[in-house]
């Protein structure tokens, strides 16, 4: 059965985020581009355990997904089979910052 794909408040925010930024250039591909993320992020329902761990955290449940040159942050819940989407973080960016 598929894990449940929620997203934070603040993954929610970076998407408002990248989509108001690459809109000042180009509309359409930014609006694109939030669904590209937003689909990478749903597509870990199937394979949770599929990304790997985040290096700096060394956290089996705190886990990333690479999608072009963000980090799709993620915290898995084994017991509710639940993935809350933490950050959509450029990698530019270094360590994604959140709660833990």
């Amino acid at each position: 059965m598929d894990y449940q794909v929620v997203l934070s408040v603040s993954a929610r925010s970076d998407i408002h985020d990248i989509v108001r930024y690459i809109s000042l250039d180009d509309p359409k591909r930014a609006e694109e581009f939030g669904r590209f993320l937003i689909q990478c992020a749903r597509s870990l329902g199937p394979f949770p355990m599929r990304g790997r761990i985040v290096p700096e955290f060394g956290d089996e449940s705190i886990r990333e997904l690479i999608a072009k040159s963000y980090r799709i942050v993620y915290r898995v819940d084994q017991k509710r089979s639940l993935i809350e989407i933490v950050r959509f973080w450029h990698a530019a960016r270094g360590t994604p910052q959140f709660q833990h």
